[in-house]
């Protein structure tokens, strides 16, 4: 399944596959390249995601990216990938908020950035926050297991659910956001046997965030994918390509082509206009 003119993703597409055992494709997208290569490959879904503090700003963790940038970026994106399902991601600010701040987030992700769907970091005191929201006609991700914005320094990204205990704990928490109105949930970071519980406790589409294969779907950070950047690669992500050290490589070659004055050569420069009858003129 791709995402061509005639046939874009939506949620009922995504529980098709769901029911026929096949698995869908999630990635952070930013920009509209990135979008628009993302819908060419045939990937389902993009979160526009909170995830951008760290990679494109630069920043420690995820609390300090601003709604309005997020809303700009996310406008490019649907621009690059109309077809995709696109999901908002509910930054820290909202969150912060309480339940007012978040339907106003949603609110902007759908009609000013065309999203489908908006996610949001779960506890399990937020099943008012779902239900607020499925009320008003969105479609919410609720996203459990490590969740990110509750991470202030980068030792304190861990693994979740990892004992029995702890995954009954998830799977009350994904029942209660499927009850209070979730469309799906996301896991990051659990185990696989926390997933697998999750999923058969659940039928909605369960995503999964290094959270093992018994996931519907996965996402990756698109820049942890493809080696962009200097940080930390998470465990889970298979790193597709090295594309900082192509670009590091190319900016060498420029930046010597510079040096030894061999750029910028004559193909690169524009021409004089050739006057009419020049020949005559100059006589």
């Amino acid at each position: 399944m791709t995402s061509t003119a005639k046939d874009p993703i939506n949620l009922a597409a995504l529980r098709r596959m769901k029911a026929h055992g096949r698995k869908f494709s999630m990635l952070t997208a930013y920009d509209y390249p990135t979008a628009a290569s993302a819908q060419s490959a045939g990937v389902h879904s993009l979160l526009i995601g909170d995830s951008l503090g760290n990679v494109v700003l630069g920043h420690e963790n995820t609390r300090r990216v601003p709604l309005d940038l997020m809303i700009i970026l996310a406008d490019a994106v649907r621009r690059g990938a109309p077809n995709v399902y696109f999901v908002g991601d509910v930054p820290f600010e909202c969150m912060a908020g309480g339940a007012e701040s978040v339907l106003a987030a949603a609110v902007r992700f759908r009609d000013e950035a065309g999203c489908d769907a908006v996610k949001f970091e779960a506890a399990s005191q937020h099943t008012d926050i779902v239900a607020r929201l499925a009320g008003e006609g969105f479609e919410v991700i609720a996203h459990l297991g490590l969740r990110p914005q509750s991470v202030v320094s980068p030792d304190g990204y861990r693994a979740q659910a990892r004992d029995a205990h702890a995954i009954e704990c998830l799977v009350r928490d994904g029942r209660n956001m499927v009850d209070a109105g979730a469309a799906m949930l996301l896991l990051e970071a659990v185990p696989n046997e926390a997933s697998q519980a999750v999923v058969e406790a659940v039928d909605v589409p369960v995503i999964g965030c290094g959270a093992g294969p018994a996931c519907d779907g996965h996402v990756v950070v698109t820049h942890d994918l493809l080696g962009i950047g200097r940080g930390r690669t998470p465990r889970f992500v298979p790193i597709l390509a090295r594309i900082s050290d192509e670009t590091e490589a190319a900016m060498r070659d420029y930046v010597a082509a510079i040096d030894e004055q061999r750029y910028p050569a004559d193909e690169h420069v524009y021409k004089m206009k050739r006057v009419a009858n020049e020949s005559v003129a100059n006589r």
